[in-house]
């Protein structure tokens, strides 16, 4: 029942029995008042004298355990929360160190939304089923099953009347739970795809106001909500005759042993004591049996939830190895590198160069794969066939800290963090002094926007460096690049968001950064690149041409093509 969170629970699985132990005895303590409630009502039956004495100690006893009740349960489940809440610490550890193994490609893959939903929502919901579910339901199922046990002891004949309304309660806790397991997957998944569109939506809702595009996006976001409100009323509307039915019949296990239970008693086959103390006994085991099935349910939630989880993180984990980088210079090497998204081959038997303190790029139309090899280069994946080689070493042959110190990556789109400027510039080395920081943001010609802002180099980025332009945040990643100063630099159209005013400068800095380092770049903007050590023409994940942009211009359509509309590009004007 608990294979699948017991191996998180570790340590903290004495605080889970100590819980189910002081739930038991708060139980127990909630039990004991009805046998005392049976000795003051025994001697009015049998006209017996009862002294003032007797029924102030009952009563004195009747609090104490009711007292008694309470200080332990609320123990109890002050227990069950602290092995549950560590229990989730050690859950969202365990799948982060999973994450951390898989291909960061993958990680972009699965989206934000979905990790989000995983780390915070899914993990969270399982709190209650750790904190209530384990100590609450077992003790509720166990101690009206000792409860029984006892009633048996008492008057067999009677206690078999009271349990005779279980095979119908059970039947109804069993077809409901039937029907909840075959509807759980649909349930689930229409779940994740509410939450995804819902931030997908709040994400794009700039877009979608820029370009009226309201009724559209409405429609999906208001379909899912529509979705999985239809796919939790169709569960609920299975279940609920079924657990209708159960909480009506087990909570009254007198049902039959009332009538049936007197007759016995009348014809002498029973006595009325007996029949009244399992009268107070039995008001031990319908409600608690109740809660036990209300816990129920929650068990098979458990096992799911889990194995959900883990299924979504569990992804084969990124080929590396522990060793250091061990190759000799920094020459790259990509050899007949073939690759896939989603069983789509997108990269055909690549084979390509890149010489140490050389400038190599890549050009193409969209989708021709030169993103998908600058980050196949930086291990955002791992390859279906073929090796890349750095300084002859096989980068899946290294561990992927040794290869992120040897490539400076930057890409259109580069993250800020919520915190200083300074401080996300200073990622690029963490041991730089804040003059080498200062220098890295002047010659990635930042000094410009930091003047305007009210803290300079200090002021906080805000989520996603949000107080920035996109020409701004990019900057600040190539202030990153030129303090790591690694001796490979990957540009994946780096200077995109860059104004044509800005573009000049940006160029110098970017000459400063790849100087005497082995350089791969990814343009759209073909003069940018126009003096490249060496162009690799892509099309269609395959290498259609490769030389100098003179050599190419004189032997490759493609390449002209693209020159052509590039040179078009460059003289378009909006006329009034």
């Amino acid at each position: 029942m608990f294979k699948k969170v017991k191996p998180y629970m570790g340590e903290y699985i004495h605080y889970t029995r100590k819980a189910v132990l002081c739930v038991c005895v708060a139980i127990i303590c909630g039990i004991i008042p009805y046998f005392l409630l049976y000795r003051l009502i025994v001697p009015l039956i049998e006209k017996s004298s009862l002294s003032f004495a007797n029924v102030s100690i009952s009563i004195a006893l009747i609090a104490v355990f009711m007292v008694g009740n309470a200080l332990f349960y609320v123990k109890g489940l002050s227990y069950s929360h602290i092995s549950a809440y560590n229990t989730l610490k050690n859950i969202r550890i365990s799948l982060q160190k999973k994450l951390e193994a898989q291909p960061l490609g993958v990680i972009q893959q699965m989206g934000n939304g979905r990790i989000k939903k995983v780390f915070t929502d899914d993990i969270e919901t399982i709190e209650l089923l750790l904190a209530h579910a384990i100590p609450e339901g077992i003790a509720n199922m166990l101690i009206p099953l000792i409860a029984i046990a006892a009633m048996f002891f008492v008057d067999w004949k009677i206690t078999l009347l009271c349990i005779a309304s279980f095979p119908i309660g059970m039947f109804a806790i069993g077809m409901m739970f039937k029907a909840g397991m075959e509807k759980m997957d649909s349930y689930y998944a229409a779940g994740a795809r509410m939450n995804n569109t819902i931030i997908e939506y709040i994400n794009g809702m700039e877009v979608v106001k820029v370009f009226n595009r309201d009724e559209e996006s409405y429609a999906r976001f208001e379909k899912d909500i529509a979705s999985y409100r239809d796919f939790t009323l169709a569960w609920y509307k299975v279940c609920w005759p079924w657990m209708a039915l159960y909480s009506s019949i087990v909570p009254c296990i007198m049902i039959f042993a009332l009538p049936a239970g007197g007759w016995l008693v009348l014809n002498g086959y029973s006595t009325l004591e007996n029949f009244i103390l399992i009268m107070c006994m039995s008001f031990a085991v319908g409600t608690p049996i109740l809660k036990a099935m209300g816990f129920g349910g929650k068990f098979p939630q458990l096992n799911y939830k889990i194995d959900e989880l883990e299924k979504i993180i569990d992804n084969p984990p990124l080929k590396q190895s522990q060793r250091k980088f061990e190759g000799t210079g920094y020459d790259i090497s990509f050899e007949n590198v073939s690759f896939s998204y989603d069983s789509t081959e997108v990269v055909h038997g690549i084979n390509l160069s890149l010489k140490e303190g050389q400038l190599t790029a890549l050009v193409g139309e969209s989708g021709s794969g030169k993103s998908t090899l600058a980050k196949l280069l930086v291990h955002f994946y791992d390859l279906d066939s073929g090796r890349i080689t750095l300084g002859g070493q096989d980068i899946s042959d290294m561990s992927i800290e040794a290869l992120n110190e040897k490539i400076s990556y930057v890409s259109q789109e580069q993250f800020l963090f919520n915190t200083s400027l300074y401080d996300n510039i200073l990622i690029g080395k963490p041991q730089a002094t804040k003059k080498e920081v200062l220098e890295a943001a002047r010659r990635a010609q930042c000094e410009e926007f930091l003047k305007r802002l009210p803290n300079g180099i200090d002021t906080m980025a805000k989520d996603g460096g949000k107080m920035l332009s996109g020409g701004e945040r990019q900057r600040i990643s190539l202030a990153r690049a030129l303090l790591k100063d690694a001796p490979v630099i990957v540009l994946d159209e780096a200077t995109a968001f860059i104004d044509p005013e800005n573009e000049e400068k940006m160029n110098k800095a970017i000459s400063e950064i790849v100087f005497q380092k082995t350089v791969l770049v990814i343009a759209h903007r073909l003069p940018t690149i126009k003096n490249a050590d060496k162009i690799i023409v892509l099309n269609k994940g395959s290498i259609a041409a490769e030389g100098t942009h003179y050599e190419l211009l004189r032997t490759s359509e493609e390449y002209a093509r693209l020159w052509k509309a590039a040179e078009e590009s460059t003289a378009w004007e909006v006329k009034a």
